[in-house]
């Protein structure tokens, strides 16, 4: 799912689909995540939504260049 601001396009993952992208991460342990804070996310309904951005900036610390610019 994309979504466009004004800093243009932002990837925004669905708790499924963010812990097949980091492989080791379950969908479980993301949702504890965005329970506790410790990843930023919003709720449509009842679905967690994540930033693609700020899913690698909470797990790795940093966020790759070719997340960076796409």
């Amino acid at each position: 799912m994309k979504f466009q601001g004004g800093k243009g396009m932002r990837r925004i993952l669905t708790i499924k689909e963010a812990a097949k992208l980091i492989e080791g991460l379950t969908e479980y342990r993301i949702r504890q995540m965005c329970k506790s804070g410790q990843l930023p996310c919003f709720m449509a309904g009842k679905k967690y939504l994540i930033d693609e951005k700020a899913l690698y900036k909470a797990v790795f610390g940093y966020v790759p260049e070719d997340v960076k610019s796409a």
